[in-house]
């Protein structure tokens, strides 16, 4: 018995001398808000042995609901509630050491952030591809430190060129006179992670930071700058997050929280010093690569093998894959997110690979998020073609096991049919726009097709015009855009007819906008630094963007579709007596439009203008329209 006891307070004397020498190297997140519905506040503590520490707090209104241990003595979890704790300084006391944490006041509350809708445009655009400029607080441009090396060269693809939200900031007024209405950005946050082989994680998706923007796009006060003048200027900020995955380079890789932290991070121990994770990967037997293959998620006969591929499976091996069925991995993201809308104020979030994440950790998320920011909006993406797929990730689906919750996701399909019906002659049945027609049928699906974002083309994928030119095509594919019953994106430079494919690499769909870095033989931002083509385009877009803004006919209107008929493709939108008509001949050859047979929304109408020339047609007798013309009639 007395050896028992012996060895027991040897045992806490050990703990406390652990306790008494824990060092803290950080606290995420840095601050909270008072103020928000939900009272419970995670503080993940990093540092040496800091899991032995107690902590101790002394704050009107805040408590320690627990005090979490993971598997590494480097975390401790200190779950507080805050709940009607007000603004101010507190004091932690973490084993004696004392640590100022402050409570901030909310600049609004959460039912007044108002996210994007389908009256708005997004621009999406990725921030070292844009533009570099050096900020106001600093005299010149310098290459940033960090803690792994990389290289800027912009003759090289898939590195970094350097572009920044500096670059971004200074070209607001671009975007006003081009007409969008909101700007969503490919991450921003920290991605410290070397180059492989030519290749770098300048696209921003391999998160070693969730609280930091990367500091070679700027700081996070930077960052709010620019949100803050986008704002001014009624530009609204989308925010790209990750929540499937993080960076391999994140402080969680080398030393994992807990054992559940990530999903099948076995195979990490067979990493030798000096190993790529690609090459450590493609020897390892415990090595899990996702299929990405997204339909087993919703599949009711999937196969437990299919479903682990898919959501337990590493996208790649630089991007370890996050466990979201952890709980404290959740509420670490959940409040993540919270963060970075309370302290720089955007307007929504782009949540990256959806469905590889854990369905209903996901849906807490939203549910939380939804509960706090009623008129938010998070675009989810859904990279399945099948609007049968896409509609069951959205709120409130009738066909879903488990509500999303999430409001917007992407309309895929409506990208793989347009991308097709370029090529090909409008038929009676199948080809060209009948695509489209075929895809917009299955709305019924959608419990709310107007927050269903729709595109041609983004980072991801081949640009529209390929390695080509085809303004024809691309303006019947924009005009289509525009006008139909979807929040619509675009993609940065389509405007001034940039192009490329993904044939070599991703960077070629995700060139430099001219005129945006130091060296530019031109300034595709001016009139004067543009071909005569590409202000042809600007101006053509520029126009149909702005007679769009406010448009209730558009944002508000009943859609009616007609049957592709001679080829040709009409959509008509009504409210209030007003109508739009869209009217595509998707052959390349001519073709008439016998106007009795869309009597039903042309009524008594006779004289009408379209949109995209200024011209007037009468609707009295048939149409007669060029090949690949596009009308947008209004009246």
């Amino acid at each position: 018995m007395k050896r028992i006891l012996f060895l027991a307070a040897l045992v806490l004397q050990t703990f406390a001398m652990k306790a008494a020498t824990a060092k803290i190297d950080r606290i995420e997140p840095a601050n909270w808000y008072a103020g928000l519905k939900n009272p419970s506040l995670q503080l993940m503590v990093y540092g040496k042995d800091i899991a032995t520490a107690d902590v101790k707090v002394d704050y009107p209104n805040v408590k320690i609901d627990s005090l979490v241990r993971l598997d590494s003595p480097n975390y401790l979890l200190v779950y507080l509630n805050v709940g009607g704790a007000q603004p101010g300084t507190m004091t932690l006391n973490i084993s004696g050491k004392k640590v100022k944490y402050e409570l901030k006041q909310r600049e609004m509350s959460g039912d007044k952030r108002k996210g994007f809708t389908n009256a708005d445009v997004l621009y999406m655009l990725m921030p070292d591809r844009f533009a570099s400029a050096v900020a106001p607080t600093k005299k010149k441009s310098a290459t940033i430190p960090m803690k792994t090396k990389y290289t800027v060269d912009r003759t090289k693809p898939s590195l970094r060129h350097g572009g920044n939200i500096e670059g971004i900031r200074q070209h607001l007024d671009y975007f006003t006179e081009l007409g969008v209405t909101a700007l969503w950005f490919t991450p921003v946050l920290e991605n410290d992670s070397p180059d492989n082989n030519g290749n770098s994680t300048y696209h921003g998706y391999a998160t070693t930071d969730y609280y930091r923007v990367d500091p070679r796009f700027g700081t996070n006060e930077e960052y709010r700058r620019l949100i803050d003048e986008a704002h001014t200027k009624g530009l609204k900020v989308v925010m790209d997050m990750i929540f499937n995955h993080c960076g391999y380079d994140h402080p969680w890789v080398s030393d994992i929280p807990s054992k559940d932290w990530f999903n099948k991070p076995e195979w990490l121990q067979s990493v030798k010093e000096g190993e790529t994770p690609e090459a450590a990967a493609a020897k390892s037997a415990q090595y899990l690569q996702t299929s990405y293959k997204l339909t087993p998620v919703l599949d009711p006969y999937a196969s437990k093998v299919d479903m682990s591929e898919t959501v337990d499976g590493w996208f790649v091996p630089t991007m370890p894959d996050l466990n979201q069925r952890n709980s404290h991995v959740m509420k670490y993201l959940i409040q993540n997110s919270v963060w970075w809308i309370e302290t720089v104020g955007i307007d929504g979030i782009r949540m990256d690979t959806y469905p590889y994440a854990d369905a209903k950790a996901m849906a807490s998320w939203m549910k939380e998020l939804n509960s706090e920011y009623p008129n938010f909006n998070v675009v989810g993406e859904t990279w399945v073609t099948e609007p049968a797929y896409t509609a069951a990730w959205q709120k409130d689906s009738k066909v879903a096991k488990v509500n999303s919750n999430l409001k917007s996701v992407m309309d895929f399909s409506f990208f793989e049919k347009i991308n097709m019906a370029k090529k090909e002659d409008t038929d009676a049945w199948w080809n060209g726009f009948n695509r489209i027609y075929n895809s917009f049928v299955y709305d019924y699906l959608y419990p709310n097709p107007s927050s269903v974002m729709a595109f041609i083309e983004n980072h991801d994928t081949d640009r529209f015009l390929g390695e080509g030119c085809d303004t024809v095509a691309l303006k019947q594919a924009l005009a289509l855009l525009l006008t139909v019953n979807r929040t619509p994106q675009l993609y940065y430079g389509t405007e001034i007819l940039m192009n490329g494919t993904k044939s070599v690499t991703d960077g070629n769909v995700r060139k430099d906008f001219p005129g945006g870095f130091e060296g530019d033989t031109r300034n595709a931002f001016t009139a004067e630094g543009r071909t005569k083509q590409e202000n042809a385009m600007f101006n053509w877009l520029s126009h149909l963007l702005h007679w769009r803004q406010g448009n209730d006919v558009i944002i508000k209107g009943k859609q009616t579709q007609f049957i592709p008929f001679n080829g040709i493709y009409v959509i008509a939108r009504t409210h209030n007596g007003r109508t739009v008509m869209t009217i595509l001949n998707g052959t390349r050859k001519s073709a008439t439009m016998p106007v009795k047979r869309y009597a039903e929304v042309i009524g008594n109408a006779q004289k009408v203008k379209d949109v995209l020339t200024g011209r007037y047609y009468n609707l009295s007798t048939d149409l007669e329209l060029r090949p690949r013309q596009a009308l947008v009639l209004e009246w």
